[in-house]
């Protein structure tokens, strides 16, 4: 595939994955547009990086398909000056999207040498609003808490208290939940009085690994 095609392969991405399926924030569509999804990929892949599906990083790990980044962005509801955390860095690409439309990304990953690669990607991009650390990410990271917006980009057993509280009060907290092979999507959104709960859909992720969460 040559260069300039990866512009009109997000075009079409855009158009036929996104709007087609109900995808209407504007910010998140020109994020989408934006950001080059292939060079989170090894070049090997570069060919299907646009395409609906997801495809391995590495280390057992997976880049979502473009329909399931839009959709858990666009139900964080960002405004431009929030302060989110990722938990599951993976390559890279959520952070990057997140980066177009917070003020400030947190982004937790377990695998140090997934974390290293998606560092350099960000660099190079000049993402420089995204903040990376090696940690499990069950626990979140509560010295830069309350977040406004929290995305798991993992399949949990159950929603973790951690980032719960983590979670400042009008944020919203999105996060796949149910067993190891298939999870609903949910958005939790914290309440003066309490949780409320949103069913977004059937989802399918790797686990979420860690001590409030999938055992190694």
């Amino acid at each position: 595939m040559k260069y300039t095609d990866f512009a009109l392969a997000r075009r079409k991405m855009v158009q036929e994955q996104l709007l087609a399926r109900g995808i209407k924030d504007e910010r998140v569509l020109r994020a989408m547009m934006k950001v080059p999804r292939h060079l989170f990929l090894e070049e090997g892949l570069w060919s299907q990086a646009y395409g609906d599906f997801p495809l391995p990083i590495g280390e057992g790990q997976t880049i979502s398909q473009p329909y399931i980044v839009a959709l858990m962005t666009e139900a964080l509801r960002l405004k431009g000056d929030d302060k989110v955390l990722e938990i599951g860095t993976g390559s890279g690409y959520q952070a990057a999207i997140l980066a177009e439309l917070a003020e400030r990304v947190f982004s937790i990953e377990r695998i140090s040498s997934l974390a290293a690669k998606a560092r350099r990607i960000l660099d190079e991009l000049g993402y420089a609003n995204v903040l990376i650390k090696v940690s499990d990410g069950t626990y979140g990271w509560e010295e830069e808490a309350p977040f406004d917006g929290i995305i798991v980009t993992a399949g949990a057993p159950e929603i973790p208290k951690t980032l719960l509280r983590q979670l400042k009060v009008g944020g919203r907290l999105v996060i796949p939940v149910g067993n190891e092979y298939s999870q609903t999507l949910l958005r939790i959104a914290r309440k003066e009085s309490g949780y409320k709960e949103e069913d977004l859909g059937g989802c399918r992720f790797v686990r979420l690994i860690g001590d409030h969460g999938w055992r190694a």
